[in-house]
């Protein structure tokens, strides 16, 4: 089983996906005249004003539901791994999926919007299924990613983040600060996998809480959590690079001469730093997997490109400042090991005696602040960024079970489709955590290929309309939306709200 997971996720990421992905990204920011550096501050503007209705949450409701997704333990556990298996170049090469990724997240999100709809119980809908269909006229390719997606974000993505909820609670439970008497003598591997059930089992419960209460909860919950759990954690690597203020000169050089082989350590592994920073950078900040248009599709604006620059903005958010975050604690305090793709896979650089890669290395750099509790810190910061990871997944699997179900109101699938997830998450905590991320790399993959390749043929509605918008704020005006006036054809929600002026926004 194994095995057979391992080859289809090395033929679905191959390094076809990470050119593609590379290659989508410088494109769509030449297409877009690097609005990602020109719309900087239009960007940070629109995230903190937007509208909600009854049909649609705000914008930044919109985007701490894509944050709630983005940032899951791919910005901590897969941060570490990067580094672990391409050295610290690995953040170099995420940092440029993340600059390059904004654009193509605005062409996305941008696209969910345009050919958003809503469904029987008047809610917004929208995402690459959505787009596909109507701005490609390709039923078959949009239910091909519909049914990706509730694979992927319904049943194989959430066990990655429930494993490293467990795993991360283990970790801090072997130190006896998070479980009191349950230190490492006392816990035998029966135990652990009993700890393990449990901790999976309140997790889906407190899930089933969530999403039973439908998108609005869903957006209520993560406007409050979202950023608090990431001002904390953010916070958290200022103070352990002031505390190691001397290793800090020294890490930006190792970060940037082994991003490029010039590292005497890490020379030889240029094109696996390449890979795995673009790969982890993929599964944290998710640009071009076709997510976060989901959620962008689900806000209340006067005109699509609004909600494109929020989610742009997203991107700097989760890659330039929570992934950077961990990348910093873990690199100044030491607290990593970087395996050599040679020599039977010998650590070339060991920092860290018997802990594995992922969340460990971050639960140690915090330990060296923190001893006794930095394990605790970072295992609660996990729970939370995974959690909401979930909850996201479970908005996102939806809303393409409302496509499938042509947006009509379908009870028996919801239910069976909530009830799925959650038994994913209880079975993802105390499963092999390597089986885990083949896992959810494969859906993650899956989700890309679909999704880069559509964005590449129906972009132009998206460039259109980041021009009208730019077009409009010069006259000084609020930009509003005419598809129509664009040449935009199957728009058809915003063609029915032009003929309702008296629509409040």
């Amino acid at each position: 089983m194994e095995a057979a997971v391992e080859f289809i996720n090395s033929i679905i990421w191959s390094k076809a996906l990470i050119f593609l992905c590379l290659a989508a990204g410088l494109y769509f920011s030449a297409r877009t005249r690097f609005m990602q550096i020109r719309g900087f501050f239009e960007m940070c503007r629109l995230t903190v004003q937007g509208e909600k209705s009854e049909a649609g949450v705000s914008s930044f409701q919109a985007l701490a539901m894509s944050m709630a997704g983005r940032m899951g333990i791919g910005n901590i556990a897969g941060v570490a791994t990067a580094i672990a298996f391409g050295g610290p170049g690995a953040i170099f090469w995420m940092w440029i999926m993340g600059f390059l990724g904004a654009s193509t997240s605005y062409v996305e999100s941008t696209l969910a919007q345009i050919y958003k709809t809503k469904d029987a119980e008047g809610r917004y809908r929208g995402g690459p299924a959505y787009y596909i269909e109507k701005a490609m006229g390709l039923k078959w390719y949009a239910l091909a990613f519909a049914v990706a997606t509730i694979a992927a974000a319904g049943f194989l993505m959430p066990g990655v983040q429930a494993n490293a909820i467990a795993d991360s609670i283990i970790n801090a439970c072997r130190g006896g600060t998070l479980c009191g008497p349950l230190d490492g003598q006392f816990m035998g591997m029966a135990s652990e996998q009993a700890l393990k059930l449990g901790i999976g089992t309140v997790v889906a419960l407190l899930l089933g809480v969530v999403i039973f209460g439908g998108v609005k909860r869903i957006a209520n919950f993560a406007e409050v959590v979202v950023p608090f759990m990431a001002a904390a954690f953010i916070l958290m690597a200022i103070v352990i690079m002031i505390i190691n203020y001397d290793r800090v000169p020294d890490m930006f050089r190792t970060v940037f001469s082994s991003a490029f082989g010039a590292h005497a350590a890490f020379g030889a592994m240029m094109g696996l730093a390449v890979e795995w920073g673009v790969k982890r950078g993929i599964y944290a900040n998710e640009a071009g997997q076709g997510t976060g248009p989901h959620a962008a599709a689900a806000s209340e604006v006067s005109h699509p490109a609004k909600q494109g620059y929020v989610q742009a903005f997203a991107i700097y958010f989760d890659t330039m400042l929570v992934c950077t975050s961990t990348a910093f604690l873990i690199l100044a305090a030491g607290t990593y090991n970087v395996y050599s793709p040679v020599a039977g896979g010998a650590p070339v650089f060991a920092g860290l005696a018997g802990v594995s890669e992922g969340a460990g290395y971050a639960q140690a750099a915090v330990e060296t602040v923190l001893p006794g509790w930095g394990s605790a810190f970072v295992a609660i910061a996990i729970f939370f960024f995974a959690f909401t990871t979930i909850m996201a997944y479970y908005y996102m699997a939806e809303t393409n079970l409302s496509y499938i179900n042509h947006n009509r109101k379908r009870p028996l699938t919801v239910l069976l489709l909530r009830l799925g997830i959650i038994g994913m998450v209880v079975f993802g905590a105390f499963h092999n955590a390597k089986m885990a991320w083949a896992l959810g790399d494969i859906g993650v993959g899956l989700m890309a290929w679909l999704n880069i390749i559509a964005i590449l043929i129906v972009q132009k509605p998206a460039l259109l309309a980041l021009r009208d918008y730019e077009r409009q704020k010069k006259l000084g005006l609020d930009p509003t939306f005419d598809p129509d006036a664009l040449g935009i054809k199957n728009a058809d929600f915003w063609r029915h709200r032009k003929l309702e002026p008296s629509r409040s926004e």
